[in-house]
């Protein structure tokens, strides 16, 4: 088993003679692809590449057939250095999302039949897939709002229903979308929703339109789909009916720390771009570098990345060790934080390289769109807040109750008492 320190190296040397000389080529294949959310052949050497090397699914948490599971603290560095060029290197890993959760809900819950079917193409990195959650007509923020119906009708499964932020679902290899929807409608609030594995061809699954994100139309696509009378075979329910919900937050909480250590590797490559432009430039008789602001968004951009990596590994070593649930409280944390700084990082790099950081001669643009939309995937800041300040009270009610109380709690009693 490699260390640390060669894996690193490995996926350092992987992104600087491969991945970075690869993002012209394939923004030039993207352009010359007939169906603007096609595979520029390239890709499929770099993951080639990447299989060779043994940086592939490297995000499980798990044992799979040939896979050694990587712990969060170790996968952590990886996927932020994946992060640097964000649409290119998780995918030629083959561990950028939606795969991942789904491919990590599929290890979890699937039977050996549908293992067969569906994950073992996704591991293989073979098809795509997408998560399918999100709706247009109910505030879906609250998992337990989601109203598309899953009903029985003798030995098939019929999905009713609109579905929008359905991430992936214009690519061509996607030809899996797990569905999340209500088939337990008289159950408790928790235990109403099921989710179904829907075949992207079958009849019934309307495309209708795309979602553009800021202006922009990124490569991997964001789809309405609308579900029109969908028949699927019952076999095709993962898992029991009813355990949906818990299915969503256990692929929730991985999938957050991901992003955010994804984001990280963004932040650190603004950065760079930022120091490297004020450094070749003069205004005002002066290189820009030597400039007091300028400086003061370089300090300020290190001291806010590093204070967000330091949070999101300590919630690595949590779940490491205590587990998602008890951890949850902190990714809902960093789920926050982190894609905070990463656009405020990104944002002072466009301002320093002048009004070409809103081009396509640098990533910024690109970079921003991505990180801003963070604030939103996988729940957004509001109630990513709303979960934290519930641990924090709860825990405060507790010490307020027990028999050794904190410094925190000592200093509101003494207040209290005066």
């Amino acid at each position: 088993m490699r260390s640390q320190e060669e894996l690193l190296a490995t996926m350092t040397d992987f992104m600087v003679s491969s991945v970075y000389p690869a993002e012209a080529v394939y923004e030039r294949q993207l352009q010359e692809l007939s169906d603007p959310h096609g595979q520029p052949p390239i890709m499929e050497e770099l993951k080639t590449e990447a299989r060779a090397r043994g940086l592939w699914n490297l995000f499980l948490p798990h044992a799979e057939p040939g896979h050694t599971p990587l712990s969060n603290v170790n996968y952590a560095p990886i996927a932020e250095i994946a992060g640097r060029s964000l649409h290119i290197a998780p995918e030629a890993m083959n561990c950028s999302a939606p795969d991942t959760g789904n491919m990590e809900l599929l290890s979890l819950f699937a039977t050996p039949e549908q293992k067969e079917q569906w994950l073992r193409p996704l591991l293989d990195g073979k098809i795509r897939s997408s998560y399918v959650m999100t709706e247009p007509d109910v505030a879906s923020a609250d998992a337990t709002n989601v109203a598309l119906t899953i009903e029985r009708d003798g030995d098939e499964l019929v999905l009713n229903g609109k579905k929008w932020w359905v991430s992936g679902a214009g690519r061509p290899e996607c030809t899996l979308l797990m569905v999340l929807g209500v088939s337990e409608p008289d159950a408790a609030r928790h235990e109403r929703h099921s989710v179904v594995l829907v075949p992207k061809n079958t009849p019934g699954v309307n495309l209708v339109r795309e979602l553009s994100v800021l202006g922009y139309q990124p490569h991997d696509s964001h789809m309405e789909v609308h579900f029109d009378n969908v028949r699927v075979p019952a076999s095709y329910l993962l898992g029991k009916p009813g355990q949906g919900f818990a299915m969503a937050q256990a692929r929730l909480g991985p999938g957050r720390i991901h992003h955010c250590m994804r984001l990280l590797g963004m932040a650190e490559r603004a950065l760079e771009i930022m120091i490297d432009r004020v450094s070749s430039r003069v205004a005002f008789g002066a290189p820009l570098v030597d400039q007091g602001v300028v400086r003061q968004w370089i300090a300020d951009s290190r001291l806010e990345i590093d204070q967000a990596r330091h949070y999101t590994m300590y919630t690595a070593h949590l779940m490491d060790t205590v587990g998602n649930k008890a951890a949850a409280s902190e990714i809902s944390g960093i789920k926050v934080v982190v894609p905070s700084m990463a656009t405020r990082v990104i944002d002072r790099a466009i301002q320093a390289c002048g009004a070409g950081g809103l081009s396509q001669d640098f990533p910024l643009a690109r970079l921003f769109m991505e990180a801003r939309s963070f604030r939103f995937a996988d729940g957004p800041d509001e109630v990513h807040r709303r979960a934290v300040a519930r641990t924090e009270i709860k825990r405060h009610r507790a010490e307020l109750e027990g028999d050794a109380p904190t410094l925190a709690v000592h200093l509101h009693m003494a207040k209290e008492s005066s």
